[in-house]
């Protein structure tokens, strides 16, 4: 009985370690659910043909919504979309670097990693505004 008990403490401090992030995504949710039930019971429910029209930042809309862009917008919020995704790569490197001994075979490790890192996102930009991504004639 006493084996059953061993195996079973690391697993309930292993759940105890979730519950955190359980708490934070219970809280999300109940937070979503009370403001959509708190809008329909105190809101405003009266509807006329000015509030139910389409509204764009102030502007009345003109034209379809089917739209063509050029390929150029797609391929620039692509880009966007990597080196933004790249930044928060370095936070943890960040954070695990400040915890390696200065001058250790480990700190310099760790440095060419992002160093490399770094050089091949420079090579990427160069890359791409070689290829005019950049331009908007």
């Amino acid at each position: 009985m006493d084996h059953i008990a061993s195996t079973l403490a690391p697993v309930s401090s292993t759940l105890d370690s979730y519950l955190p992030v359980v708490l934070i995504v219970v809280m999300a949710v109940g937070f979503g659910a009370f403001n959509l039930v708190a809008t329909e019971l105190i809101g405003p429910k009266v509807a006329g043909k000015v509030k139910m029209s389409t509204y764009e930042s102030g502007m009345d809309p003109i034209g379809t919504a089917r739209q063509r862009f050029h390929v150029r917008f797609y391929v620039l919020a692509m880009t966007f979309l990597l080196f933004d995704v790249e930044v928060v790569f370095l936070y943890p490197w960040a954070v695990a670097y400040t915890k390696v001994e200065p001058g250790s075979p480990e700190a310099g490790l760790y440095l060419g990693r992002v160093l490399f890192f770094v050089l091949t996102s420079i090579v990427a930009y160069v890359y791409a505004w070689r290829k005019g991504v950049f331009r908007f004639d």
